[in-house]
């Protein structure tokens, strides 16, 4: 498999108007392949609203502003609160929902951020890979904490310094509220409408909540493994 397809198919309720937006990423690289040109918009420079955190010292363009150029032509001239029916297809399922427009920009612009070259967003390439559209904040955790373990096991094996205490996961959620202010400014230069704006705040949203979620929930996810907890000793 060279690259991963996923499309989002937007529906406004009540209209005929449809909107699709497919995103291909290269399945080694974990990158979206973006075809845009040579010219791009002048918001997308790397020094235009560039994150405080950001470690890239030269380069033209903000690669996670990159990704966003297709996003922002498809969806700049649609309302946010608009109520619309989206269709996510990959090659594993088709997931759909009844939502607003904001929330399934959201979830699509998730996907978008994670699969940019951005190096503060390059934890979340394996969970863009595994993408599951809508995920509940439970969901999430799930596949944070999840994703989060599995790199501790790679560092491990590269002799790296290693965390099982997701010490680690709040302090990446917190550089990526970072990265999700500076780049709200960035689409608040590029947008007309507020459907990308208030898309990335919802974004940022779930990113400042999840360091506490995350401590919140480790108990009950403690709980799910009392079986296995209590009858295994060695395995």
């Amino acid at each position: 498999m060279d690259s991963i397809e996923i499309e989002y198919c937007f529906q406004m309720q009540g209209e005929e108007q449809r909107e699709s937006f497919k995103v291909s990423i290269e399945a080694k690289s974990l990158q979206a392949v973006c075809s845009y040109g040579n010219k791009m918009p002048s918001w997308t420079a790397l020094e235009f609203h560039q994150c405080p955190n950001c470690p890239l010292k030269k380069g033209p363009h903000c690669p996670a502003a990159v990704n966003m150029v297709g996003l922002v032509e498809c969806f700049d001239r649609l309302l946010s609160y608009g109520e619309t029916v989206v269709t996510v297809t990959t090659a594993e399922r088709l997931v759909r929902s009844d939502t607003s427009m904001q929330r399934g920009i959201c979830s699509l612009m998730g996907l978008m951020m994670a699969s940019s070259g951005c190096p503060l967003t390059a934890f979340f390439k394996p969970m863009a890979r595994f993408h599951l559209p809508f995920a509940s904040t439970e969901e999430t955790i799930w596949r944070a904490t999840s994703t989060y373990l599995m790199a501790q096991y790679f560092r491990h094996q590269m002799g790296s310094p290693t965390d099982v205490s997701f010490q680690g996961l709040s302090a990446l959620y917190r550089q990526v509220q970072i990265v999700n202010s500076a780049f709200a400014k960035r689409l608040r230069a590029a947008c007309r409408r507020d459907s990308m704006i208030n898309a990335i705040v919802l974004l940022d949203m779930f990113a400042k909540s999840m360091p506490y979620a995350i401590e919140d929930s480790l108990d009950q996810i403690r709980e799910l493994f009392i079986p296995y907890l209590t009858h295994t000793s060695s395995i």
